[in-house]
């Protein structure tokens, strides 16, 4: 796990800027993340860990990996921005849980290609998308079931 970090760390650090340690301790925490977490999270697992990073360096080492390609970025059901670490170069889209958080990739294709196929038609250059797909996972459906019962 050390190994993948630290190659996660050299990798990505580089399209952000200056590679300082603060950043590299936010993207260490954001890699060992399991799921998306938010910048508040993450800012509150550094500081539970003995790490001095402050919460503007969080926001700000995670959107400049987001603008960079290195993290995923999805809204919670409040709005709020909740970031994963990108192991490769291509993004993926998520279903979210909206009740645990839980998420999973899902094959995206057909997006791709209509993504693709607007732009070359449009004109358009340099076009992005944002795809989202929330729902209640089988586990929370599940608990939510008992609950209803009797």
């Amino acid at each position: 796990m050390a190994d993948d970090r630290q190659r996660a760390t050299v990798h990505d650090m580089a399209p952000i800027g200056r590679a300082t340690q603060q950043r590299a301790v936010v993207l260490g925490a954001l890699v060992v993340a399991e799921g998306f977490i938010s910048a508040q999270a993450l800012h509150k697992r550094l500081v539970a860990g003995g790490s001095p990073v402050g919460l503007s360096t969080v926001y700000r080492t995670l959107t400049a990996l987001a603008g960079a390609g290195r993290a995923d970025v999805v809204r919670d059901t409040n709005g709020e921005r909740l970031f994963r670490h990108r192991p490769g170069p291509d993004h993926r889209h998520y279903l979210i849980c909206t009740e645990c958080g839980v998420s999973l990739p899902v094959e995206s294709g057909p997006v791709e290609k209509w993504a693709d196929r607007i732009a070359r038609t449009s004109g358009f250059a340099d076009v992005r998308h944002a795809v989202e797909l929330s729902g209640v996972c089988p586990d929370c459906g599940r608990k939510a079931d008992q609950e209803r019962r009797p």
